[in-house]
This record gives C-alpha cells, sequence and structure tokens, in this order.
C-alpha cells in the first residue's frame, strides 16, 4: 500500500509534536537518523512533485526542517535511489523534476529484468532461501536441480518481488530440507514462448489467435496443477475465483 504524501514526507524528513493529527512526539525521519551513511528510495519516479523539491535541497544543500519545525536539520548522507519508470520521458513530460533528476543522475546503473539475466537465478535463490528459512525457523538449505530447472523456465514478469514470493511461500510449504518442484506453486508446464509463437507461419498475423492459445495454456497449466480445484487454480493465477470461471467459459476450457 503506497504511502499517502503526508505520512511519506514524515518518514522521509520527520515530524515535530502536534505537527498534525495523530502527531502526539517528535519523530526522527529517514535523513536524520541516516546522518553520516546511506538512504535508498525505491520507485523514486512515483514521489510527488511536492517532495522532488524537498528532496532536491536536501541533495544541494544537506538541510532541511521536520514536517511542523523551522529549525534547519543538517544531514551528511548518500542516496541511492531505484525506479522501474523511464524517467528521461518523466522530465520530458513534465512528471519529474529535471534539476533533481540531474542531481540523482551521477552514477546510473541499469538492471536487465531477472528473464534477461537468469544466470544470476542460482545465487538469488539460495539468498531468498537462506533469509527466509531463518525467518520461518525451518531447516531448508537448497534447492533440487528439477525445481530450479522450474525456476529457469519461467518469465519472471514481476522479476526479483517475484521470485522472492514465489521462495518464501515455497520455503513456508516444504517438508523437507530441500526445495523441491511441488513446493515452487507453479503451473505444471510453462507457456508457449513468445518467440515460438511468431515462429508459427501465423504467428504475427493472427494476433488475437495466439493471445487466446497462450491464455489457454497458462490456465490449463495451473488447473493441473491444482488438481482441477478452480479455487486453488486461481490463487495460483493470482486471480478471483469468479474471474478465473468467466475466463474459463470465454476461453472454452473444459474442467480438467
Amino acid at each position: 500500500m503506497a504511502l499517502s504524501e503526508q505520512l511519506l514526507e514524515s518518514e522521509l524528513f520527520g515530524h515535530e509534536k502536534g505537527a498534525f493529527t495523530g502527531a502526539h512526539q517528535a519523530k526522527k525521519g529517514k535523513f536524520e537518523v541516516a546522518h553520516g551513511g546511506s538512504v535508498f528510495l525505491d520507485e523514486i519516479g512515483d514521489m510527488p512533485h511536492g517532495l522532488q523539491a524537498k528532496l532536491l535541497r536536501v541533495l544541494q544543500d544537506h538541510t532541511f526542517e521536520r514536517v511542523g519545525g523551522t529549525r534547519p536539520i543538517r544531514t551528511d548522507i548518500r542516496v541511492i535511489a531505484a525506479t522501474n519508470r523511464d524517467l528521461d520521458r518523466a522530465v520530458k513530460d513534465g512528471r519529474f523534476r529535471e534539476d533533481l533528476f540531474y542531481r540523482l543522475n551521477v552514477v546510473r546503473i541499469t538492471l536487465p529484468p531477472l528473464r534477461d539475466r537468469r544466470e544470476d537465478l542460482p545465487a538469488l535463490v539460495q539468498h531468498f532461501v537462506s533469509r527466509y528459512a531463518s525467518e520461518t525457523k525451518k531447516a531448508v538449505r537448497g534447492i533440487t536441480g528439477e525445481a530450479m530447472a522450474r525456476l529457469s523456465e519461467q518469465a519472471w514478469p514481476g522479476n526479483i518481488r517475484e521470485l522472492a514470493n514465489v521462495i518464501e511461500r515455497a520455503v513456508v510449504l516444504c517438508a523437507g530440507d530441500q526445495l523441491e518442484p511441488e513446493d515452487l506453486a507453479l503451473p505444471a508446464a510453462v507457456a508457449p514462448s513468445l518467440s515460438s509463437l511468431l515462429a508459427s507461419p501465423m504467428g504475427i498475423t493472427q494476433y488475437h489467435e495466439r493471445i487466446k492459445e497462450y491464455k489457454q495454456a497458462i490456465i490449463q497449466a495451473a488447473l493441473r496443477q491444482a488438481g482441477g480445484n478452480q479455487t486453488k487454480a486461481a490463487e495460483l493465477l493470482g486471480l478471483q475465483r469468479t474471474y478465473l470461471v468467466k475466463l474459463l467459459r470465454a476461453l472454452k476450457i473444459r474442467d480438467q
């Protein structure tokens, strides 16, 4: 859930007692607490314009005031920002301040989507296995080769967050010390890849037909994984059961 602009401002800059309803005592913000260290700002492209101006001041003058305060507070921090938005386009469209963009764009790292760097999967998976095993106090130590192969076949549209979610769920479900394919709760079969669809003689000209086939393959795989249970299949797909039923009818998919 996204924070409101007021709450986000309070989280970053802190607030004084009585600054707003519920501010029963003064609170230090992230910029104040992180003095002498680093602050990571995720999804910087979604920051409201008002806060962009205040962040610019921090980067330029290294000073700010708490919400409801008038005393300048000096901070020495390094800011690391990330976004999945095209900030160059956002600047041209007036949705992101150009001066702030140049202040942030000192060292720029463009990270390819997970599907384009599958060689990173083993290290990432082991990291998440260790993390969630520790958090849940499970004796899970690693992952089988078959399960890793299943992970390598996925498209990962949600990138690292999606992978972390899959591994966390798998660790919770795992009954042994190694993650097995059935622990991953992934579709039993991988839907046809875009390249294979386009390789078909009608791959481009019959666009809607190819999309229909793609949806059918994904849903049928989820139903097989769920043993024909529509409620469980809907959970695997991240859909409401009522919407899945509509898709089954529209795509003429029979119960498994």
